[in-house]
């Protein structure tokens, strides 16, 4: 008997949004009390725009437009308007604001601190946003930094660490709510140093929805590696590496192929 070949991991494409420009930024580096402190490591010439339709072109779904902080509304309106209902907006992302971000493109919204006031976990704020735009329709962002063995939740542009843990029960919870996890390992953000195996395998074990990780990618290999640590489960965004992006080390058009390749083995 021939056995339904197991899902392989995708290349999931971002645009992270700074003062209005395409930017990647060494995730760690974020920071409201020191401006100074922010380490950039490329600015695109290219809109926002420009990089959605680009995606759409080559069928790249499920890409994330996150907003680090603001005078990021113009610029992630315009994303969203270039491929309408074919991206995910995250940052800054509540209650009040996050239906008009779903009717002005968005296919979903991403979510983190608005979950935590004062760094807290709160159920009732999670319950609410899910029935409010929808349990398919939201996106819980678990980003992380690693502390010991374990990995907790770290919000508002990952300067603050909040009292929940990254484990199976956490996981399994949100997922009553959410049709996603986005997982940043800010610790790795943007260093080009490799991906954070421990947590891509423990995701891979835990996680029972899809799951995009992003942090540290720099090889196209890459994504082998997390399919292989998370037998498929988990999806992998390339950032500071790529070529779109100004970098060196990985080809954005050897990506469109792989998973094109994934898509027809799958």
């Amino acid at each position: 008997m021939s056995s339904t070949p197991r899902r392989h991991s995708l290349f999931r494409p971002c645009i992270d949004l700074h003062d209005g420009q395409v930017k990647q930024i060494v995730g760690g580096t974020l920071s409201d009390s020191d401006p100074e402190s922010l380490k950039t490591n490329f600015v695109a010439s290219q809109s926002p725009a420009d990089f959605a339709r680009m995606y759409h072109e080559h069928g790249l779904e499920g890409a994330h437009v996150i907003k680090l902080g603001k005078g990021n509304d113009d610029a992630a309106r315009q994303a969203l308007q270039a491929w309408p209902g074919g991206l995910q907006i995250g940052g800054g992302i509540t209650d009040e604001n996050a239906r008009e971000w779903l009717d002005a493109g968005a296919s979903k919204v991403i979510v983190t601190s608005f979950l935590f006031p004062g760094a807290k976990f709160s159920l009732e704020r999670l319950q609410k946003l899910s029935s409010l735009v929808g349990k398919e329709r939201l996106v819980v962002d678990v980003s992380c930094r690693r502390r010991g063995d374990c990995w907790f939740v770290a919000m508002n542009k990952w300067q603050d660490i909040t009292d929940m843990e990254v484990t199976k029960e956490s996981l399994d919870m949100l997922s009553g709510y959410c049709s996603e996890f986005l997982i940043h390992a800010a610790d790795v953000e943007g260093l080009c140093q490799g991906i954070d195996q421990d947590l891509v395998r423990k995701l891979g074990e835990w996680v029972t929805i899809p799951t995009t990780y992003a942090g540290g990618a720099k090889d196209i290999s890459d994504l082998n590696l997390v399919d292989s640590l998370s037998e498929g489960k988990v999806d992998l965004t390339y950032g500071s590496a790529l070529d779109i992006f100004g970098g060196s080390l990985v080809r954005f058009q050897d990506l469109v192929e792989k998973n094109n390749a994934a898509k027809a083995a799958s």
